[in-house]
């Protein structure tokens, strides 16, 4: 009898996609990240918010000093939320900040300080969403729950070649899927910083280094020569340009005055000299409706800061108060000196900006 050709030998199943990330997040991943020792849910949940739309290195030292400030629920929910926007400033996105305080303060009225193991319950505090409380849960407890920020969003896109910009409905939906379904049974903790881990490193948003992926073995998208594709681009739009006045009236003490602005909005919650938008008047106008006399305005060079949704010019105009006027009697208008504004929450860009003026040259 004639014999049989032998089949060639089956290939080896490659380990699943959680070991082989686990594997590699013990020898390369991060393990010094300040808020991973210890792990505790209010240190996870500082570090989670600060990271939205932020790079670690930057992150760092605002947590380090936030962290050292308000070391624990209750600190941060009894603080003045002055104090905490001034510990913010720079780091942008302000709402997060707003949501920070307005979360241990119902954490303090509703849960006795301490964070729900519920993701039903996590997910109800303000400012946090599905991803974070997953991340608390995850990191914190040890619990099996899955997260879906910017790094895991890419990671994910590639290695099942999910097309679509992840902002779509339909195309997060898939990836929460495909985030779920990978999850392992044990060390879910370590597990969620692995996949953050190797979104930030390797599977960079541009020349991603799939030669030492510990998952590129079955990537999709690497396999089809296609990494660029995925995640799909969000559609172009061009940002719209915005401009407005910025007065900077002083009195006769070199004092500036600044206006608490409205929670919700530009810079909502935080303190900063008159800002008059385009379709809101002239300075003249304002000033004289408000009872201010001042002297000729001086106009400094135009300030442009860019946000995520418009791109804005500032043109700052320098007045020295004759007379102070009546409307300050409301308490979200304040004369401050210098020594003042470096405890009060101001923009980034204002602050900067008054610090750059040769204090000689005011009124």
């Amino acid at each position: 009898m004639k014999p049989r050709p032998s089949r060639p030998a089956a290939a080896a199943a490659a380990p699943d996609f959680a070991t082989r990330l686990l594997d590699w997040f013990d020898q390369y991943g991060r393990h010094d990240l300040p808020w991973q020792h210890p792990r505790s849910a209010y240190r996870v949940w500082l570090s989670e918010i600060m990271l939205q739309q932020t790079q670690v290195s930057t992150v760092i030292p605002y947590f380090q000093r936030f962290l050292h400030r308000f070391p624990d629920v209750r600190a941060l929910a009894e603080a003045p939320a002055d104090e905490v926007l001034a510990l913010w400033a720079g780091l942008g996105y302000y709402a997060r900040a707003r949501n920070l305080h307005r979360c241990a303060q119902q954490l303090m009225r509703e849960h006795g300080g301490k964070f729900p193991r519920e993701i039903e319950a996590m997910t109800a505090l303000p400012g946090i969403g599905r991803s974070t409380a997953g991340a608390i849960l995850a990191q914190a407890y040890g619990e099996r729950h899955a997260i879906l920020d910017g790094n895991v969003k890419r990671v994910l896109a590639r290695h099942a070649a999910i097309a679509g910009y992840p902002g779509l409905p339909a195309v997060q939906k898939a990836l929460w899927a495909q985030a779920e379904a990978r999850l392992p049974h044990t060390r879910l903790a370590d597990y969620t910083q692995a996949i953050m881990d190797l979104g930030a490193t390797l599977c960079s948003a541009r020349a991603p280094q799939c030669l030492i992926c510990p998952v590129a073995q079955d990537c999709q998208a690497r396999i089809a020569g296609e990494t660029a594709r995925y995640p799909g681009a969000k559609p172009a739009k061009a940002r719209p340009q915005r401009s407005a006045q910025l007065l900077l009236i002083y009195d006769a003490q070199s004092r500036l005055l600044l206006e608490r602005r409205a929670p919700r909005g530009l810079w909502g919650g935080l303190w900063c000299p008159p800002l008059l938008s385009e379709g809101e008047g002239s300075a003249e106008d304002w000033l004289a409706a408000q009872d201010l006399r001042v002297g000729a305005a001086q106009a400094l060079p135009a300030l442009r800061h860019g946000f995520t949704h418009f791109e804005l010019q500032l043109q700052p105009l320098r007045f020295a108060a004759q007379a102070r006027g009546t409307l300050l009697r409301e308490s979200r208008w304040q004369w401050l000196d210098a020594e003042q504004l470096r405890s009060l929450g101001l923009p980034a860009p204002i602050r900067k900006m008054l610090d750059s003026l040769p204090q000689q040259s005011l009124p």
